[in-house]
């Protein structure tokens, strides 16, 4: 394949551009170009799409699944030597089925969920739920793996009463269903909250730090140090950064502790988008401390959707329904078929697929 790794990071950082600027910030005018007052952003200040002009959705979900079959086909499998027309043949062979569960195992972190099979030739105008089905994330159960794997050791502690933690930026989402989030992690569980920096070190320095469920509201951003790529970095009420460096400076030594949560990291992938910037290096530090998997956005999500899937999310995980894989693919054709909303492609599982609660009191479906 002829495609250099700079090349794919670039197409990638610039599918989330494109999801951010065409979809989130879509803006309708009138005929005179002019922002409609009465629709601010109306694709970003709720979930459910379903009052929302048809035209108009179909006309930015065709744009933003034609970008996820560029990336896919025309530069991550652009090449025309024997072996790269046989592969992409296979692959688009294998994607165009239903229900796959999909391990991409690679180093190179891409937003797997949001990329696309191409459009069926001289299918014409395609109709809102079919462009929705052309996307990885509706068709198949998919993780991401290749530069971090889960520890391997004692499985995770099985509870009566699961152990979760709330850490959040107390500011963020407060016209949002952030509350409900927050009553449903409380709720039959021993549930921690953290709002600072200082609370986060104290407990991540712990040995016996032991969660099944790790959820974060708050706000990510890209940092960095010169000549280092800027990494994700996250911060709660007290607007310290949180990052990858600072998980390995905690938990280097508890390695074989207790610690595998599925991490549910609700921040925004904002900031730097460029190919310079290490998108995974949070998740991947969390994954090689213990961490089972971490879940989380692929762009900067808004904050009234966000709300909403974490909200699915935290309650059918608890109720033990399913495994992470499995919610979150059913989570994605819940937004997309009920609410006509494509928002649940661009949640990303790396790692974590297999994860699911485990309890003693029966609540294990």
């Amino acid at each position: 394949m002829s495609a250099r790794p700079d090349e794919v990071h670039g197409a990638a950082a610039r599918l989330c551009t494109r999801w951010k600027e065409r979809f989130v910030d879509f803006q309708p005018v009138d005929d005179q170009g002019r922002a409609l007052r009465n629709r601010q952003r109306p694709f970003a200040t709720a979930a459910d799409l379903t009052a929302e002009p048809e035209h108009e959705l179909r006309t930015v979900v065709a744009d933003l699944a034609r970008g996820g079959a560029s990336l896919l086909f025309d530069t991550l499998l652009r090449g025309d030597d024997v072996q790269t027309v046989m592969f992409r043949s296979y692959l688009l062979s294998a994607l165009s089925l239903q229900g796959l569960r999909i391990r991409f195992d690679s180093d190179l972190h891409l937003p797997w969920p949001m990329l696309c099979v191409a459009a069926a030739p001289g299918a014409g105008e395609a109709s809102l739920d079919t462009l929705f089905a052309r996307f990885l994330g509706h068709r198949h159960q998919i993780e991401h793996t290749g530069d971090a794997y889960a520890w391997i050791g004692a499985p995770p502690t099985t509870q009566s009463q699961p152990v979760v933690s709330l850490n959040h930026d107390v500011r963020v989402g407060r016209t949002t269903r952030a509350d409900e989030v927050a009553k449903a992690l409380a709720d039959g569980t021993l549930c921690t909250v953290r709002t600072t920096y200082e609370e986060l070190i104290r407990d991540f320095e712990r040995p016996d730090l032991d969660e099944q469920l790790m959820y974060f509201w708050c706000h990510g951003e890209f940092v960095g140090n010169a000549p280092e790529p800027p990494v994700l970095a996250i911060r709660l009420t007290d607007g310290i950064p949180f990052d990858g460096h600072t998980v390995r400076e905690l938990r280097a030594g508890h390695r074989h502790g207790p610690f595998h949560p599925l991490v549910l990291l609700n921040a925004c992938y904002a900031g730097v988008a460029g190919a310079s910037a290490d998108r995974a290096f949070l998740s991947r530090m969390l994954i090689e401390h213990g961490a089972q998997g971490v879940l989380g956005p692929l762009i900067a999500m808004p904050q009234a959707f966000a709300a909403e899937y974490a909200l699915e999310f935290v309650t059918r995980y608890l109720r033990a329904e399913a495994n992470a894989g499995r919610i979150a693919h059913d989570l994605a054709r819940h937004f997309a078929t009920r609410y006509r909303n494509p928002l649940g492609f661009a949640y990303g599982l790396h790692g974590g697929m297999d994860a699911r609660l485990e309890r003693t009191d029966g609540g294990e479906a």
